[in-house]
Parts: structure tokens; C-alpha cells; sequence
């Protein structure tokens, strides 16, 4: 069947990118939509061979600049990215998508040279990846204020705490550690950020069990007792933490609305296929009657214009003229109207889209992930309204 994303796609992007485009949908209908159902049922994480598979295609090293071994992509081929895979499974789009988005990018926009050298080419190849450790058990949307600290005892810093919520730690080999450095400094200036190894003594990782969305991402959490790093482990500049998340997450919710997006194309695909096909009164297809045209309209008016929107910011981050409320509404925005209408495309396939097998379900369960992931909707909206509150 063919993607009315793909309609959409073709005009927005150039034919290079949209030809990218195509090769991550085509591996995506043959590597992942045949074996995403067993995986679900058997519980488990992306598997290696997949993971292998996608850095094979260059897909951890798309935005990495060719010097240190990267595709020399831009945010825009990480957002086609996202809606290539996340179409079949977010949970397969954010492996990739975070090890790039939060992991790789953190070293690339504020590493230092030697830092860019030491890590950047083993993460464009996928034989190493990055994990942010942003949030906590006690700090979620209040990330500004970390609980988890670090002290400063002659060249080395001692970490203490605990974080959560933190995509891709079962393969991680390092973590950005995001840690309060400077408590009673001005609010913005507290923290620091530190690379620490995985394999560090005394930082302990556990895979967070029972999630019902992403089941197939891995979430973990990383504890960290007394783990001593060097001074040149900081990301960026001493106290100037709150700068480097800032500056991740910006592109982050920019692939955030991808997977939203993602899930909203299959979604109505799958709904206007089905209202053709089902058959009810007169032997008649449901597709016949207002309601459900209503439904299938919205889909596709949303579907374009979060397309054209995403597109546009993904300019706008490129030239450095993203700011941080437009990305927050492109997430916003794309999360929930995706999700709204998700309900909706549900009501229309009735009992079927409780299956698993139909695959509704799955969209309906990730895409509350991007509700609140990379910033909470109702946090980001406090961030959004701020300019209009401005005489």
C-alpha cells in the first residue's frame, strides 16, 4: 500500500533527501514490519542484528560531519529518519533517533576537539552510543535543578544519584551525566554536564520494567556512587549545563514531532484502507458516511501541515534561528493532535484496533511518549506563552 506521507514528502523535500527517505521506508517494510509483532510478543528490546543493521546503512553517524566518520547529514535527514522508521515502530525510530539526537549531539554541538575526536567516529559507525541522563525519580519537567551533584575534590569530581527515563541505556557505552555543580549559584548556571564511561566503578544500570509504550526501546536506570571523573570529562563549560540540555533538546523535539507524525501517517493509511474495506448495512463500506470521512480528512490535513511545519523548523534549526517556544509548539502540537486523532482513527476500526496485530494499539500507547517526553506538553506550554505574556 502505498504512504500518503510519501505524496506529501516528495514536494517537500529535495530528491537526494526524499530518495534517503525511501531507503530507510524500504528497510523499515522489510527488516522491521515482519518481525515487530513477535518481538512485541516476546518482550524484547530492538535486537542487535537490527541495530547492526542500521548503523551498516550509516544511520548513527547521519548528522556526524564526514571528518569524524559521519554521513554529513542535517536535522532534516534525522526527521525523515524518524518518520521512515517510526511509521512501523517508534520504538525501532528512537534507537537511532536518541543515540543521534541526545547522545551524539551533545559532543558534537559542545564537545570539546579532542572529545569530538575520541568519541564521534565509533558513534557514526554504531559501535558505541551515548545516553543523556537528564531525568530523575524527583526531577522531571524542573530539569534545570538536578538532584543528582557532583563535587568538586581537587582535579576530579565525585557524582552522587540517580537518574531515569534514560533511552537506550541497555546499549549505552557512555552517559551524559547532567549534575548540579554550583547550587547557590543563579538559576541556569548550576550545573555541569560530565561524559562518564558505562564501565566506570560505581555506576550501576537497571533496565526499568513494565512499560506498556516503546516497549521495544530500552529505558533504564543509572545510579552512580561516588564515581570519580576528570575535570576533562565536562561536556561544554563548568557550570554551563543547563546551556548544553537546552541546545540538545531543541533538536531533540524536533524529532520528537517526527515519530508523532510517523505514527499519525500510519495511522491513517490504516484507517482509510479499513473504511473502504469494512462492509455494514446495505453491504455498503463505512467509508460511505460523514463521520468517518470527517475523521480521515483531519488525518490528512494534520499529516500535511505537520509535514510542511517540520520541514520549515528543521531549516530554521540548521541556520541557528530555531528557538526554543517554536520548537516547543512543533512538539506540542504534532504530539497531541496525532494522539487526539489516533482515538478517533480507533473508534473508526472498532474492536480490531485493540489487536496488537493491527497496530493501532502500538501508536496509540507510543505516541503518549511524545506528549511528555523532551519536555512535558503541559511544561512546554508555560515555555511557549512566555513571549505573549510580554507587554
Amino acid at each position: 500500500m502505498a504512504r500518503r506521507i510519501d505524496t506529501y514528502l516528495q514536494d517537500l523535500v529535495p530528491e537526494d533527501k526524499f530518495a534517503f527517505y525511501e531507503a530507510v521506508r524500504d528497510f523499515s517494510d522489510a527488516e522491521v514490519a515482519p518481525h515487530l509483532l513477535s518481538w512485541e510478543r516476546e518482550h524484547r528490546l530492538v535486537p542487535d542484528s537490527c541495530i547492526k543493521a542500521m548503523g551498516d546503512m550509516g544511520l548513527f553517524g547521519l548528522p556526524i560531519a564526514e571528518q569524524y566518520g559521519g554521513q554529513g547529514g542535517d536535522h532534516l535527514d534525522l526527521c525523515l529518519m524518524g518518520l521512515a522508521l517510526g511509521y512501523h515502530s517508534q520504538s525501532v525510530a528512537v534507537t537511532p533517533g536518541a543515540a543521534l539526537s541526545l547522545g551524539a549531539k551533545p559532543v558534537q554541538l559542545c564537545g570539546s576537539e579532542a572529545q569530538k575526536k575520541a568519541h564521534l567516529p565509533a558513534l557514526a559507525r554504531g559501535e558505541r552510543m551515548f545516553v543523556f541522563g537528564l531525568s530523575e525519580p524527583g526531577r522531571g519537567s524542573d530539569a534545570a535543578n538536578p538532584q543528582v551533584t557532583a563535587v568538586k575534590k581537587g582535579d576530579r569530581w565525585v557524582i552522587n544519584g540517580e537518574k531515569c527515563w534514560s533511552t537506550n541505556a541497555h546499549w549505552a557505552s557512555h552517559v551524559v551525566v547532567h549534575a548540579l555543580t554550583a547550587p547557590n549559584a543563579p538559576n541556569g548556571r548550576r550545573s555541569t554536564c560530565f561524559i562518564v564511561p558505562m564501565q566506570q566503578q560505581g555506576v550501576f544500570y537497571q533496565e526499568m520494567k513494565g512499560k506498556k509504550a516503546w516497549e521495544q526501546s530500552s529505558t533504564g536506570s543509572i545510579m552512580f556512587e561516588n564515581v570519580e571523573v576528570p575535570h576533562d570529562a565536562i561536556l561544554g563549560t563548568e557550570n554551563d549545563g543547563f546551556k548544553v540540555m537546552v541546545t540538545t533538546l531543541n533538536g531533540g523535539r524536533l524529532f520528537v514531532a517526527s515519530l508523532a507524525l510517523a505514527s499519525l501517517a500510519f495511522a491513517l493509511d490504516k484507517c482509510r484502507v479499513y473504511a473502504e474495506e469494512r462492509i455494514q448495512f446495505d453491504d455498503k463500506p463505512i467509508g460511505r458516511f460523514q463521520r468517518v470521512q470527517d475523521v480521515i480528512v483531519d488525518m490528512d490535513i494534520a499529516l500535511e501541515r505537520g509535514l510542511t511545519w517540520l520541514v520549515h523548523c528543521c531549516r530554521r534549526y540548521e541556520e541557528n534561528k530555531l528557538t526554543r517556544e517554536q520548537a516547543a509548539k512543533i512538539k506540542v502540537d504534532c504530539s497531541r493532535t496525532a494522539s487526539d486523532l489516533m482515538l478517533l482513527a480507533m473508534e473508526i476500526c472498532g474492536g480490531v484496533a485493540c489487536f496488537d496485530e493491527f497496530g493501532l494499539i502500538r501508536h496509540h500507547n507510543d505516541l503518549f511518549v511524545t506528549r511528555v517526553g523532551e519536555g512535558s506538553n503541559f511544561a512546554l506550554k508555560d515555555l511557549i506563552v512566555r513571549p505573549l505574556r510580554q507587554a
